[in-house]
């Protein structure tokens, strides 16, 4: 086992993705909130992993979060091959229903930053209505444009004033990202994640896919025949390219087992 492994972290083309369970996610951020750290979750799959290889500041962000989730089936079948069979898929929409189950129970307080103002009511309307109990103390839909600094100023007055304990990041990669870093010293709540998409599937707004297609790495399929417009180009340029870089990295890595063994059984 490497370094990186002993750290809680494996390599997937760089990027150093967290070896984790559900369970394990989630009690990290517990206990981030429980020592008043702060931190931000990259909730990461094939695209993210594919942009932080065109994008070496994309990457060094990954590589700072506190927690580099394996979002997609490749990512944990990449991780098993990898020699931890442990692993699970921490996918974002199934993050944010379990911590707001948690939260429900221990009074984490939540704000929602991205989407528009319709869906954020939905969802909030929707996750309230799921959880009774649970302390959603703000949320901000930002235009369709960069912010100003005097604007920008007065969100995060507003999410600090809140008293939010999680804020959920809908921006989509790498915005969601980029934001989550330049704004986790600023902002007093102690976990940012960025869940792209989960705020519309939770909403009601978008479908996902069947629980089958999930758990056998075809849920790109389902949405690509959903969004075809939008994530077909990111899709035909994305796992092709993955494919054959993560085919390269197991056959170093293996390649580098053999060596290893055969140089401990040698006289």
């Amino acid at each position: 086992m490497n370094k990186l492994s002993e750290s809680g972290r494996l390599s997937i083309l760089g990027v150093h993705v967290s070896i984790l369970t559900m369970q394990r996610a989630t009690a990290t951020m517990e206990n981030w909130i429980r020592n008043g750290e702060r931190h931000y979750v990259c909730i990461t799959g094939v695209h993210g992993v594919m942009e932080s290889q065109r994008d070496p500041e994309l990457m060094a962000i990954h590589n700072a979060a506190g927690l580099v989730t394996p979002d997609g089936v490749p990512m944990v079948w990449m991780s098993h091959w990898l020699g931890h069979p442990e692993v699970e898929r921490v996918y974002g929409p199934d993050l944010l229903q379990e911590m707001c189950r948690i939260s429900a129970l221990k009074g984490y307080r939540h704000f929602f930053y991205g989407s528009t103002p319709e869906t954020l009511g939905k969802l909030t309307a929707a996750l309230t209505r799921r959880h009774p109990g649970l302390q959603v103390v703000g949320s901000f839909a930002p235009p369709f444009r960069p912010l100003t600094p005097e604007e920008d100023e007065a969100v995060i007055a507003q999410i600090n004033a809140s008293g939010a304990q999680i804020v959920w990041v809908g921006l989509s990669t790498p915005k969601q990202e980029r934001w989550m870093a330049s704004h986790v010293d600023r902002l007093n709540a102690s976990v940012l994640v960025g869940v792209g998409a989960a705020f519309d599937f939770a909403a009601g707004e978008k479908q996902q896919a069947p629980r089958w297609m999930q758990r056998n790495g075809l849920e790109w399929a389902f949405r690509l025949a959903s969004e075809p417009r939008r994530l077909a180009g990111r899709y035909f340029r994305n796992n092709p390219a993955f494919m054959l870089r993560a085919l390269a990295q197991l056959l170093r890595h293996h390649g580098m087992s053999r060596t290893r063994r055969a140089d401990r059984m040698a006289p």
